[in-house]
């Protein structure tokens, strides 16, 4: 498996690389105050946002490296004059990099990537997989959990690949705000990994693979054996957003989507607190009805 290219790569690869940063940001805008992207001749790293916006940062750039412009900075409103309309107004400066520039930068994403959220994927069933080939493409550290491994040796996705016998230890040494997304081939197990992601009372998703009916199974569950447990903050069904497709990338992309909006919106992570404690609609595979494999698998 071919490890994700890193910004420390891609300095290496380029001995000339302009950074562009957004400094001042006005209005609305793709990104925010901060934002970096590297250029080199025959490269790029990173984005401002897209669109003609970063079309112009981005020929300013690579005309500095052909005149050996040291710095410059460019205020461009995102108006019609650039054949955008978000309405606001960007100043950002390029600066070409030095060799201790290159050390901040590069220290500065590995403290971003240390930083990532984790998600938990605990089943390397097809959903499984499936979750993982999506999460690598996102701001996110995935580790994909399963105690069989063949189905590990199946995942071609650049995460995490873990081979635990006891994942519930997995998941109480996960760090603060962590995602947990429960599909294992075992019902009783996936019972016992989603209550010990909610007994930790800081996780910023617990999700169960299943069905309205798998839920109040699950509830009724945590109340006999698990003290009480509460359940409002379970997320079951997962990825539940009305697609009758139950093709486990269907699935995988819906439920994707629901994490990231969980773990990056406040006002998404607020809506969820607040409505995860009625049962959801639907099946999903290894819900009642379905196929008896969990995960999908």
């Amino acid at each position: 498996m071919a490890r994700r290219p890193s910004l420390q790569d891609f300095l290496g690869r380029h001995e000339q690389v302009v950074q562009v940063r957004l400094t001042r940001v006005r209005g609305s805008s793709p990104r925010e105050a901060g934002t970096c992207m590297f250029v080199a001749a025959d490269g790029l790293w990173g984005t401002i946002g897209g669109g003609q916006l970063e079309y112009i940062a981005i020929d300013h750039a690579r005309r500095m490296l052909v005149q050996g412009l040291a710095a410059d900075t460019l205020d461009v409103p995102l108006g019609p004059e650039i054949g955008q309309c978000c309405g606001g107004r960007v100043e950002m400066s390029l600066v070409q990099m030095c060799q201790a520039d290159r050390d901040e930068a590069a220290a500065q994403a590995r403290t971003e990537d240390q930083a990532l959220p984790h998600v938990y994927v605990m089943g390397a069933g097809h959903v499984g997989r499936a979750l993982a080939d999506l999460f690598q493409h996102l701001p996110v550290r995935c580790i994909l959990i399963d105690q069989r491994a063949e189905e590990l040796a199946l995942c071609q996705a650049d995460v995490e690949i873990r081979q635990s016998a006891i994942p519930e230890i997995d998941i109480a040494n996960a760090p603060a705000g962590s995602a947990f997304i429960v599909l294992t081939h075992d019902h009783a197990l996936d019972f016992l990994l989603a209550s010990a992601a909610l007994q930790r009372g800081d996780a910023g998703y617990v999700g169960l693979i299943g069905s309205a009916t798998k839920r109040e199974k699950f509830r009724r569950w945590c109340r006999d054996h698990c003290g009480g447990l509460g359940t409002d903050r379970l997320i079951c069904p997962i990825g539940a957003s009305g697609s009758r497709d139950k093709r486990p990338s269907v699935i995988a992309a819906f439920v994707a989507a629901e994490v990231i909006a969980d773990l990056t919106s406040e006002t998404a992570a607020t809506a969820s607190e607040g409505g995860n404690d009625l049962p959801g609609e639907g099946n999903q595979p290894g819900a009642e009805g379905e196929p008896a494999e969990n995960s999908g698998r």
